[in-house]
């Protein structure tokens, strides 16, 4: 069992110190977050109309081309129906608050969705800072993923032990590289398991062995060292990502807007 997995997350041990001032440029420019920086619902040519529950029991004509990708979640039926299908690949990308007490690799080892990999939200990070599960680079990230064994063509869905939490973090990081096809659990595991399906109990080595290396890569890249073939290529995508400065630009916007509704 790899070390650099099983290892105890040093989450609650790290204090996050930041600050920032806002120049007078900045505070003039405010606006712009407003007006420039909107996110667009993409237009989907396949299945505009998407819901979850269309898909329940249909694997005849499955392909992951043909979900919306506007529609950010898939149902529990519908993984079911589908987890089999060789273009699909689960995540479980739990994670929990350090005062939880709970260790995710290990409730990931003992109950999970059969054949899905673990993806370490602690480890698949920023290692060049001491703040928590920092953004990776896009080098580093494609190699984290690719030693999953994860590759574009690849259909994702993300799920997380306490139903839609970390799941959704893991989802935003495959959008801002540029992996569109990506989805999470509605419910996660907890609605897998009321709804009645089976769990494995047991990890496999193949899988534990790409968690593990998943972990290395990302360490070797931050060190300089050169890591396994990248099979998962990254388009970062700018517009999802935004900086210390803008999000305090934002906060003194609204707090601008309510003293004005103030007076």
């Amino acid at each position: 069992m790899a070390s650099t997995i099983l290892r105890k997350s040093q989450l609650g041990r790290r204090l996050i110190h930041s600050s920032f001032s806002l120049s007078h440029k900045t505070l003039q420019n405010f606006t712009s977050l407003f007006h420039e920086r909107t996110f667009q619902q993409r237009d989907d040519p396949f299945h505009a109309s998407y819901k979850t529950s269309q898909w329940v029991g249909t694997r005849a004509n499955f392909s992951t081309q043909s979900l919306s990708l506007n529609e950010p979640v898939v149902s529990v039926d519908w993984l079911h129906a589908n987890l089999q299908e060789p273009d699909l690949k689960v995540l479980d990308a739990s994670w929990y608050m350090p005062d939880e007490q709970r260790n995710p690799i290990q409730e990931y080892q003992v109950a999970h969705i059969p054949g899905a990999l673990f993806f370490d939200v602690d480890g698949i990070a920023d290692r060049s800072t001491n703040l928590p599960h920092m953004l990776p680079s896009e080098k580093a990230f494609a190699a984290a993923v690719s030693a999953l064994g994860i590759e574009n063509k690849d259909g994702l869905v993300v799920y997380d032990g306490k139903g839609i939490f970390s799941a959704a973090r893991v989802w935003w990081m495959f959008q801002v590289f540029g992996h569109e096809k990506v989805w999470v659990l509605d419910g996660g595991l907890p609605r897998w398991r009321t709804s009645g399906y089976d769990v494995e109990s047991s990890a496999s080595g193949d899988a534990i062995l790409k968690a593990s290396a998943s972990s290395e890569a990302i360490e070797k890249v931050y060190q300089g060292q050169t890591v396994g073939p990248i099979t998962f290529q990254t388009k970062f995508q700018p517009h999802l990502v935004w900086s210390l400065e803008q999000v305090g630009c934002y906060f003194l916007a609204i707090v601008v807007l309510l003293k004005k509704l103030q007076r």
